[in-house]
Order: C-alpha cells, then structure tokens, then sequence
C-alpha cells in the first residue's frame, strides 16, 4: 500500500499539539490534513473537553470532539507529574511544531514555555494560543469564543435589525483563530528553511474576532457608529440575500448592474425596475433598498421556486436553494466531491467525518488517522520517539503517569 503522507506538503513535519477544545485543536487538524504528524497530548482520565461536548461516539470520543482531532494520536500524559513533565518535553524537543493553548502561565509550570524549550530546540516552532493580548492587562483572563464574539461586535451585526445580539451559529473566533495559527505555522516552517531558526507566534482570540468583522470594521471606523443589521441581505449589495418564492427559501446574488437588469427583464419579468433611475445602479439600489425590496419580493412569491432557479441559471445569476445541514451534507453535491469520509470504529461500528476541504494536484488528501480514542497512540508514540520499553511503560501506566 503507497505512504498516504508521503505525497503530502507536510510530510516529514511533526507537531506536539498540547492544546484543547476547539481553536488550537483546529490549527492542529490543519496541519495533519496536509501532512504532519500530529501527536495530540491528552489527561489520562479527562482528555479533551469537548470529548463530553456534542453526541456520543464510543465510550472516548464525541461528535465535537471528532470535528478537530481527524489525523492525529492521542498520547495520554499527566502532565501535573514531574514524570509526566519530563516526557512531554521530550516530546517536544522532537517535534517541529508545538501548540498550546494552557492558561496564562501554565505552559511556564509544566517547563513547556516557548524559552524553555527553545534553549534546547532552537529551531522550534512555537504557537500559543489566548483569549487576549498576553502581554496586556488581560492576558491571564480566559478566552471563549461566546465571550469574544460578544465584546468584538460580533453579535452585534449579527442577525436581524430591532432583533437582540445574535451569535453565529457556529464557534467562528475559534475556527478563524485555528485557521490563522495555521497560517503563521506554515509561514514559520516556510522561513525556517532559510534561517534554520523557530520563531514564538502568539494569537489571541480577541485579536481574530475584531478581524471576522472585515468590511463591517472598517465601516464602523469611518462613521464613528455600529453598522445597521440587514440579517440574510447584504449591506451593499442589492438584490443579494435569501428570498421566498411561493413554495420556499432560495438565495438570488445580483452581483452587478448588467445581472440586474436581466434580472427584471427576464426572472420578475419587471422591465420598468431596471429602467427606474433609482435602481440603475447598485449604490442608488441600496440607496432605496425600502422602495425596491418589497416589489423583488411581490414578484417572488408568485412563482415557483424551480422555476426562478431555472430563470436565474439562464440569465446568468448566481442562485441557489436553502437547505438544511443535513440535507447539505448528504447532497449529491457533497457526496460526489468527498466532503464526508466514512471510517470503521471499534465500538460504533463506523464513524462519519468531514473530509479535508483542499484538492492538492487535483485530489482531496485522505483522512490517515480517524479521530483517536482515549490514549490509542500512547504506546506507539513513546516507543518509536522516546525509546520507552514495555517495562517503563507499565510503571508509567501503574503510577497513572500515561
């Protein structure tokens, strides 16, 4: 059988992910799709948090846990024992990359620091991972992506105008902070082969949640006030947002003038719209959005939605329908690309995971390791990069140590 990660950009990378729950986990899941070898640290007894977050799958491992932790092993290791201490900084010492996410200080009293491990391991990639500046006055506080969506605005332009804040249904400050970290890695190890040298990167979530905010931001700045809240419109584009023909939802995305006007003409069938001078336009469009929405809509809901689908096709405009997750998930789209990998599992006989999103040389790189069990590397981890024999590997285990 051919090396799955040889062929991969990170092959021969190897990363010590000491970090938990959903941003670090997510910069960790990153890397081990295009390659490395992750090693994710892990108590002995607890694990992760978020294995006792989402829908039970097998006795260690969940829904929540299992959507960051695809191509890595899971080494257990009680790191509030100076023997546990020893070993993951061997480990460490081995690895190229190590990510931590430890509470203000924390990564210090396990001598897993940046400058600890860098005296020994010059060449060390160093990425930790805070809720805010850690060299701020908030820097011991704890970081939660509710929280910082909250206090970077995020809820705020959130959902619908005269409506309460509103969340995004998903962790997105972890998920951006975990794809940003990723992104400072590869440039690190991209560096790293001219200067032979590590570099420390430091990411906060605060820091990433103010940059979700993009376009949004900067308008913010320049009016000196919060923008207005448009829900599934778009603040400056339109028509552009989730619409209801007489039978459901669909999405219609008039991106220019040219597509409006053959919007009217040839799917509301409304020539006297384009020709209207305060909708020739996209800036007077949105100028008199009151005026033009509720005549888009009328015409809407008298029609089928295939049948404005098919109508938008052939005019060129982007549309689609609105489906549910599961719906998605399962679509003929999703299943003939391999966006969801089908895997064997001990206990629950088989385990569904979300497939890597790249197309490297036109294909999707598989997933090597399914989600880990409990502890289910410790013992081949230890042996191969530490030379641990069974023997201290039993006293290890005896003492709760792994």
């Amino acid at each position: 059988m051919p090396n799955q990660t040889a062929s991969l950009p990170l092959a021969g990378v190897r990363v010590l992910d000491l970090s938990r729950v959903l941003a670090g986990p997510w910069c960790g899941t990153v890397l081990g799709d295009l390659g490395a070898e992750v090693i994710k640290v892990e108590h002995p007894q607890r694990g992760d948090d978020t294995r006792d977050w989402g829908l039970r799958v097998g006795a260690t491992q969940t829904s929540y846990f299992n959507s960051a932790n695809r191509n890595k092993r899971s080494v257990t290791i009680d790191l509030q024992t100076a023997d546990g201490q020893r070993i993951a900084q061997a480990l460490a010492l081995k690895c190229d990359v190590v990510l931590q996410n430890f509470r203000h200080g924390g990564a210090e009293k396990f001598g897993l620091g940046y400058e600890q491990l860098k005296r020994h391991h010059t060449s060390l990639i160093y990425c930790s991972i805070s809720g805010y500046d850690p060299t701020g006055p908030e820097a011991a506080r704890p970081g939660y992506d509710l929280l910082v969506q909250g206090e970077a605005g995020l809820m705020a332009l959130n959902g619908e105008a005269g409506r309460p804040p509103l969340k995004f249904g998903v962790a997105a400050v972890d998920l951006f902070t975990g794809m940003y970290a990723a992104q400072a890695v590869l440039a690190a190890l991209f560096e790293r082969q001219r200067t032979g040298t590590g570099r420390h990167i430091e990411m906060a979530l605060f820091d990433c949640g103010l940059m979700i905010a993009s376009y949004y931001g900067l308008e913010a700045l320049m009016t000196g006030q919060d923008p207005l809240r448009y829900g599934n419109a778009h603040p400056s584009i339109v028509p552009y947002g989730v619409f209801d023909a007489e039978d459901g939802p669909l999405v219609i995305t008039v991106g220019n003038n040219a597509q409006f006007d053959r919007f009217c003409r040839e799917v509301i069938e409304r020539p006297d719209l384009a020709e209207d001078d305060r909708f020739r336009t996209n800036i007077t469009r949105t100028k008199n959005r009151a005026v033009l929405v509720p005549e888009i809509d009328r015409e809407l809901t008298r029609r089928k939605r295939a049948v404005l689908l098919e109508r938008l096709k052939n005019a060129g405009i982007p549309c689609g329908e609105v489906l549910g997750l599961h719906e998605a998930l399962t679509s003929e789209r999703a299943t003939a690309s391999g966006l969801v990998t089908h895997l064997p599992h001990p206990e629950s006989g088989e385990m569904q995971v979300l497939s890597p999103p790249y197309r490297l040389d036109g294909a999707r790189p598989p997933v090597r390791h399914a989600p880990p069990s409990l502890g289910e590397g410790t013992h081949d981890v230890l042996r191969s990069l530490l030379d641990l024999d069974d023997t201290q590997l039993a006293r290890l285990e005896a003492d709760d140590i792994v």
